[in-house]
Order: C-alpha cells, then sequence, then structure tokens
C-alpha cells in the first residue's frame, strides 16, 4: 500500500510551517481568500515561503478571485500548485499556467458527472463543506461515496483530526489527506501535539 500524502492547509506563522517541515508533510497550503479566517497577504506569505524547505509542494488557495489578483499573487510568489475553491471553471483554471487542484464542496447536492469538466486538473479535493463556502469549516462527508476512478488523484478534505482521519482513510483509500482546523487551537493558529498527532494517525492507518 502506498504512502497516504498529508497536506496541511492555513498556515499563517512561520514556526508553524518549520513544524509541519520538521513532520515531514508533503505540501503546505496558503490562503489567499478574502473569505477565510487564514487569509494571509503577500508579505505574509513571503515570510512564510521564505522558511518553506525544499521538496515540500506549496500550494496557494483562491477563491472566485479576479485573473489579475491570482496573476499578481503568483508572479511575487513561488507557488507550485494553484488550488480553487469557487465555482472557477476548468478553463480558468486551467489559464495561468500552473498545476491545479479543485475543490468539490461534497456538504450539499454535488453533480459528480461534472467532475468530467476538470479532467486536466492534477487532483481532486473532496471538501465537507457547503457550495459557496470556504474550506477549513471542519465538516465531514460520507466518505464512502468518495468517487473512485477519476483519474485524477483524490485528495480528502474536512472533518480530519487524528481521531478520523485514519477512518477517512481506510474509507476512501485517497492519494491524500488535507487538514486545517483538526491541527489548530484556533483559527489560523496550528497546534504542535495536534499536529504530530495528526501525522502519527495517518501512519498508524498507512502501516508504517
Amino acid at each position: 500500500m502506498s504512502r497516504t500524502k498529508i497536506k496541511f492547509c492555513g498556515l499563517t506563522r512561520v514556526e508553524d510551517v518549520q513544524h509541519a517541515a520538521a513532520l515531514g508533510v508533503d505540501a503546505l497550503g496558503f490562503v489567499f481568500c478574502q473569505q477565510s479566517p487564514r487569509c494571509i497577504d503577500i508579505e505574509q506569505a513571503e515570510k512564510l515561503l521564505a522558511v518553506c524547505p525544499p521538496f515540500i509542494t506549496r500550494v496557494g488557495l483562491f477563491m472566485n478571485d479576479q485573473a489579475s489578483t491570482i496573476e499578481r499573487i503568483i508572479k511575487t510568489l513561488d507557488l507550485d500548485v494553484l488550488q480553487f475553491h469557487g465555482d472557477e471553471s476548468a478553463e480558468f483554471c486551467a489559464s495561468f499556467g500552473h498545476r491545479y487542484m479543485k475543490s468539490i464542496a461534497m456538504g450539499g447536492t454535488t453533480d459528480l458527472a461534472r467532475l468530467d469538466e476538470y479532467a486536466q486538473a492534477s487532483a481532486l479535493l473532496l471538501d465537507g463543506n457547503e457550495p459557496g463556502q470556504p474550506g477549513g469549516s471542519g465538516d465531514a462527508f460520507d466518505w464512502q461515496s468518495t468517487p473512485q476512478a477519476l483519474g485524477q488523484a483524490i485528495i480528502l478534505a474536512g472533518g480530519l483530526d487524528s481521531h478520523s482521519v485514519g477512518h477517512a482513510i481506510k474509507q476512501a483509500r485517497p492519494y491524500a489527506v488535507d487538514v486545517s482546523s483538526g491541527i489548530e487551537s484556533a483559527k489560523g493558529i496550528k497546534d504542535k501535539i495536534k499536529m504530530i498527532d495528526f501525522v502519527n494517525a495517518v501512519r498508524l492507518a498507512d502501516g508504517y
């Protein structure tokens, strides 16, 4: 069985980036969505990215932002992947010349047939939030409803913490898991113990 990749999202502090890196997390998410309490500006992001070591994927999260806003950010910051959480079309997502992942809100009625639109996405992130709401809500969805054989990597998000992530992995067998509120002491403030416990729970579920 391959190792489940781990993404920590909503990083706002240098010390949290450093601790995540020390734990061997695969990807870090930086939120530029104004609707989110974890939103950071370019100046904050520069400080966080400066301590992000090589071989960790740096993800910028957007939601229904203007193309000019996204272009300004990606020209200034060295981001590896763009993550879209809104109503963005596949054409819009692909227009920036970056690899991208598309978040799918699983908290409401989701037309899974529409996922074919994003066939060029590097991954689909299935989140427990309601449509129109940013991620990080901490809401789970029925992991057994995770669609299979979509052709893209599936990233599981929503309602994950050290207590639930092992069960979620066994139910959905995702490529990766994405956590934000499940490793926090407050919005945007990561908790070191929760971060450690989450990584250990994923490794245990994988049999490592």
